[in-house]
């Protein structure tokens, strides 16, 4: 189907659903996506919505990530990717409640780089990632321990997505790590590095929980190779892996994904080649590590939005990340022509959990005096996640 932008939406297909009811077998996603494409929402939801807001006016701050529906992004104070609406909640000190319109491990950022009295909340506590949920706290200890009989882990440091738990990153800064978004990956790298004899040493660094953004930054922006990584299989004993090879390595990456980026393939880069002649392919470096060679351009949320602002007229692109900011990009840019790298489509199922009817609730909950789904960071993991997230802040040009 083409929508009234040019935007031609992406079906459904017998193997993949729109939001999942079935796996994908030939995708690396790893997890289904399940349930069914809510209906649309009643239009008397947005009249409640705009009350509800109006009434707690400055007390509440409402954040809208990038990958939210339109009819919740509409009511976002601010909208960006998850570090960046962590900071700017951290930024708002007078707003008592900070609705976190995103997943799990967002608003727990967000509950870490805020004030004592304020809460965060989180619509639908079912949203939460599957990336995230990829390295368990007690997983990454196991592996530690295994770097260490290595001997290895003195060589060590472990550095976190951003799209990790605040257990993850607790661990991370107990260890002397930091982490990282999908912007400055290349920058935290080099630092980690060098804390360990640099780039052209034998330290190592633990990149969790995504090995794809972890293997695409040391390979296509560090100059190490791909025998220079190997992948830590949690599932594994010693994940999978060999003295001697840890030894080798220099990226030691967690068997982790996103769900919705590791999709994308090279079959859709050259079929969008074959339909667009002249197309601009632009990835995010969550996907795999062949589709980020064939395509043009790569990088986070932010660089793909300013990517299509800068864009010539007329030019075309293929965008290889979530479905629903692809829609709202080629909404935004008629003068563009804007594809969805992939012919079939999975939105972000967890993101989609946050719908008009959640929200509502919330907001018309927090009208009422009743705060739900509050989102507390244990105070332990909270201070040493603090410490992770300062030595990101502390890293040059963040």
């Amino acid at each position: 189907m083409t929508t009234a932008t040019g935007f031609a939406e992406p079906t459904p297909s017998a193997a993949l659903l729109l939001l999942g009811q079935k796996a994908d077998l030939a995708s690396e996603r790893g997890v289904e996506c399940p349930g069914a494409l809510p209906a649309p929402d009643d239009p008397g939801l947005v009249e409640r919505a705009r009350a509800a807001k109006e009434a707690l006016g400055d007390r509440v701050f409402v954040l809208g990530h990038h990958y939210q529906r339109d009819e919740v992004i509409q009511f976002a104070d601010v909208t960006g990717d998850s570090f960046k609406l962590a900071r700017e909640a951290a930024a708002r000190p007078q707003a008592e409640h900070v609705v976190f319109c995103g997943v799990h491990f967002m608003a727990e950022s967000a509950d870490i780089l805020t004030g004592d009295h304020q809460t965060v909340v989180l619509p639908d506590l079912a949203a939460g990632c599957s990336m995230a949920d990829m390295a368990a706290i007690e997983q990454v200890e196991e592996a530690w321990a295994v770097l260490t009989d290595a001997g290895v882990s003195a060589r060590t440091v472990p550095v976190t997505y951003m799209n990790s738990t605040a257990a993850i990153k607790a661990f991370t800064g107990r260890h002397g790590g930091t982490v990282c978004t999908s912007s400055n990956a290349q920058v935290a790298l080099r630092w980690a590095f060098e804390k360990v004899g640099g780039l052209t040493g034998d330290g190592k660094v633990l990149f969790m929980p995504d090995q794809h953004l972890g293997r695409n930054t040391a390979v296509e922006q560090l100059g190490l190779t791909l025998e220079d990584c190997v992948v830590f299989d949690p599932r594994k004993p010693g994940g999978g892996l060999t003295v001697a090879e840890l030894e080798a390595a220099r990226m030691i990456l967690w068997r982790g994904h996103c769900s919705v980026h590791g999709r994308f393939s090279v079959q859709n880069v050259t079929d969008v080649r074959s339909r667009v002649p002249g197309v601009n392919v632009l990835v995010h470096p969550e996907c795999k590590n062949e589709v980020v060679a064939a395509a043009d351009l790569v990088g986070s949320t932010e660089f793909i939005i300013r990517a299509l602002d800068a864009a010539e007229p007329g030019s075309a692109w293929a965008i290889g990340t979530e479905l629903n900011l692809v829609r709202r990009l080629a909404a935004t840019h008629p003068e563009l022509t804007v594809h969805y790298l992939d012919s079939t489509v999975c939105f972000c199922s967890t993101m989609n959990r946050i719908d008009l009817p959640h929200l509502v609730w919330t907001l018309e909950s927090l009208v009422e005096g009743r705060v739900p789904n509050r989102i507390v960071v244990d105070p332990e993991d909270a201070r040493w996640a603090r410490a992770a997230l300062d030595q990101m802040l502390a890293l040059p040009g963040v």
